[in-house]
């Protein structure tokens, strides 16, 4: 599963439309429509937005596994 699809399924199961998600990024609906059906990237800003207004992990929606480890530095 693509991150696009992944975000539009888990904005699906919150029941938050793409205008109001939109909005919050601060975007036409068209344009966050876009994102979502994968024609065009979404700008990494706009993914932090999406990922803050869902409540969701930015590695989720990658679908990067939960146990990852960080770098030690």
């Amino acid at each position: 599963m693509h991150y696009y699809e992944r975000l539009a399924w888990e904005r699906d199961c919150q029941n938050v439309t793409q205008k109001e998600i939109a909005a919050y990024i601060g975007i036409k609906q068209q344009q966050y429509a876009r994102y979502e059906k994968g024609v065009n990237e979404m700008p990494i800003g706009y993914f932090m937005k999406a990922c803050e207004y869902l409540h969701v992990s930015a590695d989720y929606i990658l679908g990067l596994p939960k146990d990852l480890p960080y770098p030690n530095r």
